[in-house]
C-alpha cells in the first residue's frame, strides 16, 4: 500500500518537483533539513547553495496540499552546530504545523561532528512543542559497536570497515 510508502530527500528541486507533479497516491514525503536558515544548512549540505529552503519547502508544501499527509522534517542533531534554541524558533517560525512533523535525529559520531547531549536535544524540542510543531526524537541502535545509522562506513583508524566486537 503507498501510504506506508515514505521517499526522502535532501531538497534537489528537479526530482522533488516531478515527484509532486506525477504523484497522486498518499505517498509521505522526508526532507532531511538539519538547518532553519540558508547559511547554515548550505555549510551542512551543499545542496541547499542550488536549492534554497523556501524554494524546496513550497514544493513540499504542494505536496502536503495534494495528499493531505505531513511531511517528515529530518533534522540531525549536531552539537554547537544546529541545535540552539535560536535554531529551534525559527524552525517554529518556518514549518506550518499542519503540514509538517520533526524528527529529531540524536548524531551518531563518525568524527567529523559530535552529537548534541541529551539535555540539548531535550531543550530544542521542548522549543518546538511550545511552538505546537509537532516533533519526536528518534532512538538510536547500534551505536555501542560503531553500527548506527552513518557509522558503517570506513573506519579511519584501521582503513577498513568497522567491525562488531569479538563475542
Amino acid at each position: 500500500t503507498h501510504r506506508r510508502t515514505t521517499v526522502s530527500t535532501v531538497g534537489w528541486l528537479p526530482g522533488l518537483t516531478r515527484f509532486v507533479a506525477e504523484t497522486s497516491e498518499p505517498i509521505r514525503l522526508a526532507l532531511s533539513l538539519h538547518a532553519a536558515d540558508d547559511e547554515l544548512r548550505s555549510r551542512i549540505m551543499p545542496v541547499n547553495e542550488r536549492f534554497p529552503i523556501g524554494e524546496v519547502l513550497t514544493v513540499c508544501r504542494q505536496h502536503f496540499a495534494k495528499t493531505r499527509r505531513r511531511i517528515f522534517v529530518e533534522y540531525v542533531m549536531l552539537a554547537g552546530v544546529n541545535d540552539s534554541v535560536g535554531q529551534a524558533r525559527a524552525l517554529v517560525d518556518l514549518l506550518d504545523s499542519r503540514a509538517f512533523k520533526v524528527n529529531l535525529i540524536p548524531y551518531n559520531p563518525t568524527g567529523l561532528y559530535t552529537g548534541s547531549s541529551a539535555r540539548a536535544v531535550a531543550a530544542f524540542k521542548r522549543v518546538l512543542d511550545r511552538g505546537h510543531l509537532p516533533a519526536t526524537v528518534r532512538l538510536t541502535r547500534g551505536r555501542d559497536i560503531e553500527a548506527a545509522c552513518g557509522q558503517l562506513a570506513v573506519s579511519p583508524r584501521i582503513g577498513t570497515a568497522a567491525r562488531a566486537p569479538e563475542a
